[in-house]
């Protein structure tokens, strides 16, 4: 079946060069904000030993900074929509600098949390920023290319993270490391204030009245009832959150303690898991502008793929598994996040702009929720069963079932929506007048 979304609807921006400038600056924040919030993943092994804390504590860290982001995306997300982008990004900014430089002068456990809270709430602001921006400057048949781009972009901060902060930190130290980067939400805030627009000329979103409580409760529930939806926010739940997992906290620790690995190998497996994303990621963005049916199909066997590496190498019978398991482990979660951007590709054409902003907040709070949860319970079962990694990562399975079995439950009432409203479209294309 081709794409669908090939097809132009009236009045789709015209996307261009001044599209692809405009879109760049905010790619170019939620960048920068990808590295703040990555960078506690390549020094998880410092900041237990600076702040004297044990795996509970330290998975606190992440969990915090990833419930302040999840709770934020519905918030977000009517912000976005009432707001607009340029406003939101800014204060987004502002946010994840100030705490990506409390937490390089941070001295105690709970400043250190508070700097990562705040980090948390900037970093929320600024993906579901970017969809928005995107929708507004490009034709609806580039959205599934452009979201998979600004993922893997995000996949770039990623990197920085493992190969930049990592060198940084164990050369000139914890404070010298986490400041000098904050320095990057600088440069983007001034870029963003200079040259980020919201929508092209003549392509002004149609005013539509807020009514305080009474609007955000319209929003939220218009969104929510929407099959598509909530498929998508239970696709973006199960797929997302064993590459978060690993790479925002509990990767380098594993592949240390228990697999016997040096941090500089460590580090080396991280950034595949980085560079698959993005190599994953330009082959499904460009499958799914081409072929909406596979949607789904991609989804469905990425988390397949992902369990049967995971328990491969977790369960492994030897002492340690062996590289090339744990090469294939890592390749495989590479795709993890280019198959959370289907998510959108789901929520995106079952709600009208309006609630384009909501829609994706709703969506974008499934894997951060999934991650948030796991890295609590794989913290407990260490602590509690002596760092037993078997046990542990065992955690990852359980959450993969609650999430199959929404995407199972949703995926036929989603997809006869979706149909109804193709047909309605292209209808009140063949009725609009030359």
């Amino acid at each position: 079946m081709s794409s669908h979304s090939a097809v132009s609807l009236p009045g789709d921006p015209p996307g261009g060069r001044r599209a692809v400038g405009v879109w760049g600056i905010g790619v170019a924040v939620y960048f920068v904000a990808v590295i703040f919030r990555t960078s506690l993943g390549v020094a998880g092994l410092d900041a237990a030993d600076r702040f004297h804390v044990n795996a509970s504590a330290l998975s606190t860290f992440s969990i915090l900074q990833l419930l302040v982001y999840a709770g934020m995306q519905i918030p977000v997300g009517l912000l976005v929509d009432r707001l607009g982008t340029k406003r939101v990004l800014t204060f987004g900014v502002v946010l994840f600098t100030a705490g990506q430089l409390g937490f390089a002068f941070s001295s105690s456990y709970g400043m250190a949390l508070a700097s990562r809270a705040l980090l948390g709430c900037g970093d929320a602001m600024t993906f579901i920023s970017v969809l928005r921006l995107g929708t507004r400057w490009f034709p609806a048949r580039r959205g599934p290319l452009v979201a998979q781009l600004a993922g893997l972009v995000g996949m770039a901060g990623n990197l920085v993270s493992t190969l930049v902060i990592a060198r940084l930190l164990h050369g000139v130290g914890w404070t010298a490391a986490f400041a000098g980067s904050a320095s990057a939400g600088v440069v983007v805030l001034v870029l963003l204030l200079l040259f980020l627009k919201d929508h092209p000329e003549g392509h002004e979103p149609e005013p539509f009245p807020h009514q305080g409580a009474a609007y955000v409760r319209r929003q939220i529930l218009a969104s929510w009832r929407e099959p598509g939806t909530r498929l998508g926010m239970w696709v973006h739940f199960t797929t997302q959150f064993p590459a978060m997992v690993f790479l925002l906290l509990w990767g380098m620790p594993f592949l240390v303690e228990a697999e016997g690995l040096s941090r500089a190998t460590a580090g080396e497996l991280l950034t595949l898991v980085v560079l698959s994303n993005m190599f994953v990621g330009l082959v499904y963005g460009q499958i799914v502008a081409r072929h909406h049916a596979a949607r789904l199909p991609l989804a469905l066997g990425t988390v397949s793929a992902t369990a049967v590496a995971w328990a491969s190498a977790v369960a492994y019978p030897g002492q340690h598994a062996p590289m090339w398991l744990l090469v294939a482990l890592c390749t495989v979660l590479g795709a993890c996040g280019p198959a959370s951007m289907i998510g959108f590709d789901f929520a995106r054409p079952a709600n009208p702009p309006e609630r384009q902003g909501t829609a994706s907040g709703i969506t974008n709070m499934g894997g951060f929720v999934a991650s948030m949860t796991t890295l609590f319970a794989i913290g407990v079962l260490l602590d509690s069963t002596g760092d037993n990694y078997r046990i542990a990562f065992s955690a990852v399975f359980v959450l993969q079932a609650v999430g199959l079995s929404q995407i199972f439950r949703l995926r036929k009432e989603a997809a006869r929506r979706e149909r109804e409203r193709l047909v309605a479209s292209r209808v009140e294309t063949v009725h609009v007048p030359a």
